[in-house]
């Protein structure tokens, strides 16, 4: 272990960054889950990963705004049909989005084939590279997830199907660079699933087991020097496994072993 490598001028910004993904992907992770397309998330954050390699392809500036632009419209795009299919052909929802992200990851390796350097492209839009992010970068993620978090929270009564699938594509496209498809799925789905049916109380109980699980994640991952994406996934699965657990058990009524399989007691 190497605890001298605990350098907050690296670590504050990655960990600020992880803590601000949480804070947008834990409430849309839990309606994913409420609604059942749990895949939603893997294909859309295929298809901004797609617009992101197609604009690399241009030699634009990695984080430019073309690049933006051409990761939004391509996220937005997909959103769209998938709104409309959701509408139109309900019964197949799940199969059009692994369909989607299928294609879309097809054709990023396409793109790639003929890149030197598309190995390396591909590894960082998986696992991402948090460690790399500055404070300057997260200026403008803090007042876009600030605009995401106010429409969804204040407009709860007036929430749209539509609604939910722009500003997921708004948090998608714009988390994706910032921490990789892998910790994209993890925030969204980790947390959700420890918390289902918790109510209102499961949001905050899912802010908090995101949050242990970025910056546990970081600490290992600095002091083993391994990477941090992956690392912070596993950490994630243990605390969403640890607090789905407590709060089963602390919510399990006491008295009622006469009701468990195998139980004689009457």
């Amino acid at each position: 272990m190497n605890w001298a490598a605990l350098d907050l001028t690296i670590l504050g910004p990655a960990l600020l960054a992880g803590f601000l993904v949480v804070a947008t992907h834990v409430p849309l992770g839990r309606r994913v889950l409420e609604r059942g397309i749990i895949f939603l998330d893997l294909a859309v954050a295929q298809v901004a990963g797609l617009g992101i390699i197609a604009a690399y392809s241009f030699d634009w500036q990695p984080g430019g705004w073309q690049v933006q632009i051409v990761a939004l419209s391509a996220a937005i795009l997909s959103v769209l049909f998938l709104n409309y299919s959701e509408k139109r052909w309900p019964q197949i929802q799940e199969a059009l989005i692994g369909s989607l992200f299928v294609l879309a990851s097809s054709g990023g390796i396409l793109l790639l084939s003929s890149n030197p350097h598309g190995g390396e492209h591909l590894k960082e839009l998986l696992v991402g590279q948090i460690l790399w992010v500055n404070y300057i970068q997260l200026v403008p993620v803090v007042l876009l997830y600030t605009v995401i978090l106010g429409l969804w929270f204040g407009l709860q009564q007036r929430r749209s199907s539509l609604l939910f699938y722009l500003l997921f594509a708004l948090a998608i496209t714009t988390s994706v660079q910032l921490v990789g498809i892998y910790l994209v799925f993890a925030t969204l789905i980790l947390p959700a699933l420890a918390t289902r049916r918790r109510g209102r109380q499961g949001l905050y109980y899912g802010y908090v087991i995101g949050a242990v699980g970025y910056l546990l994640g970081l600490i290992l991952a600095a002091v083993w020097d391994l990477p941090a994406g992956p690392m912070i996934v596993y950490m994630l699965a243990l605390c969403s496994l640890i607090g789905g657990l407590y709060r089963a058990g602390k919510n399990f009524p006491r008295g009622t072993s006469a009701d468990l399989p195998g139980s004689t007691k009457k």
